[in-house]
């Protein structure tokens, strides 16, 4: 499976878990006869951290909330575990658009597209926009992340009771679901939660915690929701500089569900994915690049190379846990790690290389 941080978590050095000596070799047994045999060590970690927080003595509350997190992690992990194989966008937008709205049809037949090129439907389960979406895509091919509320959120009609339906108690953890699985994002107008949602997914990927990946803003047609959010972009934070002008490289707001799709799917057309190993950066990429390609890349690119250059090559022998891609071609270059909006930039001109 791909790793939503690209690898940056696992590539971090690890301390070795411990509780007492006893404890730890009880746990490792316990472990063993469990017949835990992916990734051994990571069950024992997440067993002695439950070990130590018994002996930190937690107040009640926070032992609920770790635990019921955990859950809810393990469980939507488990709903989506038969579907790694398959691309999805993630759709966010207003739990109160009417089914009559210009959005709700925008909304529709952008998802009814996206499933046609072979991508399922993530929503957050719910009416107006979310059900827009899953209505396009049809059951089948749809998630739903539904969050338990008070008033106002339940499951639409096209995604309740199907296995594909999460509930969630908290907003975190349904959100990090959202990053987690997601190869794409589409956005329409909404309310607090979509801005939330979509403030949190361009921060991930400016602070490069998250993968990149291809985000659209969309909207009725002639509509100015994302016109009037990109006016105070540029006139709040751009201008007193609280962002670069490189940021505004994450997102695309589209005026067409066609142009829409055509940016998520063109987003995919060389480039693969990629993963950090150590403190290089591997693109992998569907087809080689010719030769000058590569030297138009450094030459347009330089100034986020924080040394050597970008170079094609095969991939490098600590990628042998995804042997998924391992015959892929790659370019690898280290850069610097807070340019994330230029990396940004890197992939559309990957994108539109001459090929070898």
């Amino acid at each position: 499976m791909e790793d939503f941080t690209e690898a940056a978590i696992q590539d971090q050095p690890r301390r070795l878990w411990s509780v007492a000596p006893p404890f730890d070799a009880r746990v490792r047994q316990l472990v063993r006869d469990w017949g835990a045999e992916e990734s051994p060590e990571l069950i024992e970690e997440m067993i002695v951290t439950a070990l130590k927080i018994a002996r930190d003595r937690m107040n009640v509350a926070d032992l609920k909330l770790i635990n019921r997190s955990v859950r809810e992690m393990r469980y939507a992990a488990k709903v989506f575990a038969p579907f790694q194989h398959l691309r999805k966008v993630a759709v966010f937008g207003s739990a109160r658009s009417s089914a009559d709205s210009p959005e709700f049809k925008v909304a529709e037949d952008f998802a009814r597209k996206m499933v046609a090129h072979n991508f399922m439907v993530i929503t957050g389960g719910g009416d107006g926009i979310m059900g827009a979406a899953q209505k396009g895509a049809g059951r089948e091919r749809s998630f739903g992340l539904n969050i338990r509320l008070p008033s106002e959120q339940q499951a639409n009609v096209v995604i309740k009771g199907d296995r594909k339906l999460v509930n969630l108690n908290y907003f975190f953890t349904r959100k990090l679901n959202f990053v987690k699985e997601a190869h794409a994002f589409a956005m329409f107008p909404g309310g607090f939660g979509t801005l939330d949602e979509t403030f949190e997914v361009l921060t991930l990927m400016q602070t490069g915690k998250a993968r990149l990946i291809p985000v659209v803003l969309l909207d009725r047609p002639r509509g100015n929701y994302w016109k009037t959010w990109m006016k105070f972009l540029t006139s709040r934070l751009l201008k007193p500089g609280f962002i670069s002008p490189e940021d505004l490289s994450f997102f695309k707001i589209m005026h067409d569900v066609r142009e829409a799709v055509a940016e998520i799917l063109e987003f995919y057309k060389i480039y693969h994915s990629a993963r950090w190993v150590g403190d290089r950066f591997v693109i992998r990429i569907n087809h080689r690049l010719s030769k000058q390609a590569i030297v138009h890349l450094n030459q347009k690119f330089a100034d986020i190379v924080k040394r050597g250059n970008i170079i094609q090559a095969a991939a490098l022998r600590q990628e042998k846990n995804e042997p998924e891609v391992w015959d892929l071609p790659r370019l690898i270059l280290t850069p610097y790690r807070n340019r994330f909006g230029r990396v940004r930039e890197l992939i559309d001109a990957i994108n539109s290389s001459q090929l070898a």
